[in-house]
């Protein structure tokens, strides 16, 4: 594939990514607000326990070997049947050790409705295995626009299906609901639109041969799930379900431009650059490009929700969730270094051999413990805070650990973020000072002039200063539309 077909595939990737994380997104944050005013903090808080174990789950499914076929140069069939036995015989066993659990689980938290859900929120292991080698095999040939349409056609359905279970006064299964669709609708289409087909013929050469570098990414992703998701274990145990369904709709709010974005980014960049990896200054440049474009969409995204949090629950969840906002407007702060810190991972992923990883994984958890050891006993907002620690010390390590393989400096990333922060910064200064001029008016013209005013400050002074990463973004846009 030549310069110019990469860059086009990556760029429309891209496009196509983002406009359907948008999509997904807007329709998420619909969804979320109408079931969140049907249901009960408490209901959260049972999906957040269970949260903690799918999570670990679909990891171990994966195994890192989805990673590893796409970074491979030309997997074979064998190389694709072998990996989707592994992963269907995995989540078939996890399932079952899943489901025996769920009772142990129900009594230590003193919910009974966890041993009711568990056997059917737990399909989603083996409904994830069925589709993992469709979806890699989307990923390497980057059809992003058919895994585009099939997100956002698996969230359309699973958002109907959870709303209409909430308005029947089904609680907790409507979330139970919404999981299992969305997963099930996306590997149906994917088994639709993909040729592949598993076959009779089965060997375990090909997952042996891959299994150094795939369990390297497990053992690193497992750890990283485990600590991802761990201090909503505790706070339901020693706080309430309450007091998690908050933290985890605070988590939740904040993960949805989050998530979307860097997923978008992820899922196309990751293969990209896997294929320049060879080209150590052109390699160096996109992973400049990559930060640079990210920070300045997600900065002013996470500042600003951060910024009108409270007027923004008041309006749309109501007085009930008003005990989030605190929590949100911290790990909004995660926001910031979360997106960078994963870039920078995925240039480990790409030229290192994995080894790398696991011990940067160890010592990264280690420190997160200690910090997880200090602030669950104090309160829920020093767990929240201790986050924002985290974060800032993973995306330094990251970045630190892969000035090893290319040429970008530590000065030449911080020039190139610095000028989307003091933007940032400028935009939150006029949002605040105009809520606070507007606090005798009603909370929808103040949350509608606070975004408009955001928004407006922040492209203004990007295009009076000339941001590089606003040129790019302009530039991606006109290629996008100008398919």
């Amino acid at each position: 594939m030549s310069e110019k077909q990469l860059k086009e595939k990556v760029a429309g990737g891209v496009a196509w990514s983002i406009a359907e994380k948008v999509g997904s997104m807007l329709l998420q944050m619909v969804v979320s607000i109408v079931v969140a005013r049907l249901l009960l903090p408490e209901d959260f808080g049972v999906m957040a326990i269970l949260t903690f174990f799918t999570a670990l789950a679909l990891v171990m499914v994966d195994s890192g070997f989805s990673q590893t076929l796409i970074r491979k140069d030309s997997p074979s069939k064998e190389d694709y049947q072998s990996v989707f036995a592994f992963n269907i015989g995995v989540s078939i066993v996890l399932y079952v050790a899943l489901v025996a659990l769920a009772p142990v689980v129900a009594r230590y938290y003193e919910l009974p409705v966890i041993a009711k859900i568990a056997p059917v929120l737990f399909l989603l292991l083996p409904i994830n295995a069925l589709c993992v080698i469709q979806n890699t095999i989307f990923t390497r040939e980057f059809r992003f626009q058919l895994l585009s349409k099939a997100n956002f056609a698996a969230s359309l359905v699973a958002g109907a299906v959870a709303i209409a279970m909430a308005l029947a006064g089904c609680g907790v299964w409507s979330l139970v609901g919404q999981r299992v669709a969305t997963l099930a609708v996306k590997t149906l289409i994917l088994w639709m639109r993909s040729d592949w087909r598993p076959s009779l013929g089965l060997s375990m050469r090909p997952v042996r041969e891959m299994a150094p570098f795939s369990f390297r990414l497990l053992t690193t992703d497992l750890i990283s799930s485990v600590y991802n998701n761990i201090s909503q274990m505790f706070i339901g145990k020693i706080y309430s379900a309450d007091t998690l369904g908050f933290f985890n709709q605070a988590q939740k709010f904040k993960d949805l431009p989050l998530t979307s974005a860097m997923q978008s980014v992820q899922s196309v960049t990751y293969p990209a650059l896997s294929k320049i990896g060879d080209q150590r200054e052109k390699f160096a440049e996109s992973y400049r490009q990559v930060l640079m474009v990210v920070a300045f969409m997600l900065f002013p995204a996470m500042i600003g929700i951060a910024v009108v949090a409270e007027d923004l629950f008041a309006l749309l969840l109501g007085e009930k969730w008003m005990p989030t906002v605190p929590y949100l407007q911290i790990l909004c702060l995660t926001g910031l270094f979360q997106p960078l810190a994963i870039i920078a991972y995925n240039i480990l992923k790409v030229k290192s051999d994995g080894a790398i990883i696991l011990r940067l994984e160890i010592a990264k958890k280690a420190l997160m413990t200690l910090l997880l050891a200090l602030t669950i006993p104090h309160s829920v907002k020093a767990v929240a805070w201790g986050l924002v620690v985290m974060s800032f010390c993973e995306f330094a390590i990251n970045f630190i650990a892969s000035m090893r393989y290319t040429s970008l400096t530590l000065w030449r990333a911080i020039r190139t973020l610095l000028p989307t922060v003091i933007v940032t910064a400028v935009m939150a200064t006029a949002v605040i000072f105009v809520g606070r001029a507007m606090c005798e008016c009603g909370i929808v013209l103040r949350l509608a002039t606070e975004i408009a005013v955001g928004v407006v400050t922040y492209l203004l002074v990007a295009v009076v200063c000339r941001l590089e990463a606003f040129g790019e973004i302009r530039t991606l846009l006109r290629k996008m539309l100008s398919k």
